[in-house]
């Protein structure tokens, strides 16, 4: 039996729809906002503008325009609400946070290692890494490792991420100078075509 309930709990769950409409709304007022107040208004017989109103008289006006009351804002007081078909509202939603989803840009880091006495060859080889990754539009954390008593060669290390933020002033935009964190120097690159980030 405790099976057969959760299950039935279990789908009436997901066939409650998202938002709190029509008799669901369990306020007695609610403050009714929108674009379509024409319409409201000629549904009500009167001028009508956005404010609050007793929850009954709104769902009055809905029940005669052939829409749904949509609580939209359910933590302000007195609730906020819609008169707009049901589906509409959620297509709406769905394509405005498409739209914000589209618009955002997901920023790559590629990280470049290097050793306090890491020779010419070995830098130019990761030099050209991080210039590929650049142009690529993305983001370049170069780090030298301290390990043991390398640690004494600090300043080794911030000489060759100077020269690294130097080789590639071209392409990228320091976030930051050559920092130390804990047995790590490490800076980081912005790609150019991003604009330039402030320090």
């Amino acid at each position: 039996m405790a099976k057969k309930f959760n299950r039935r709990n279990t789908y009436r769950k997901s066939n409650q729809p998202e938002h709190k409409i029509n008799g669901l709304i369990k306020a007695t007022e609610i403050r009714l906002v929108g674009s379509n107040f024409k319409d409201i208004s000629k549904a009500a017989g009167k001028d009508l503008e956005p404010g609050v109103y007793p929850t009954s008289k709104a769902l009055e006006y809905a029940s005669k325009m052939e829409m749904d009351l949509v609580e939209i804002s359910p933590k302000a007081s007195p609730p906020v609400c819609k008169i707009i078909a049901y589906k509409k509202f959620l297509y709406e939603k769905k394509k405005k946070e498409k739209e914000l989803k589209s618009k955002q840009v997901k920023v790559v880091v590629k990280e470049i290692r290097f050793g306090p006495n890491t020779d010419d060859h070995d830098f130019d080889f990761k030099l050209k890494h991080a210039k590929k990754f650049l142009e690529q539009g993305a983001k370049v954390k170069a780090y030298v490792q301290f390990k043991g008593r390398t640690i004494v060669f600090k300043d080794r290390g911030r000489d060759l991420l100077r020269r690294f933020l130097k080789e590639l002033e071209g392409i990228g935009f320091p976030d930051y100078p050559p920092k130390m964190e804990d047995r790590r120097m490490h800076c980081t690159l912005a790609p150019k075509k991003m604009g330039k980030v402030k320090s």
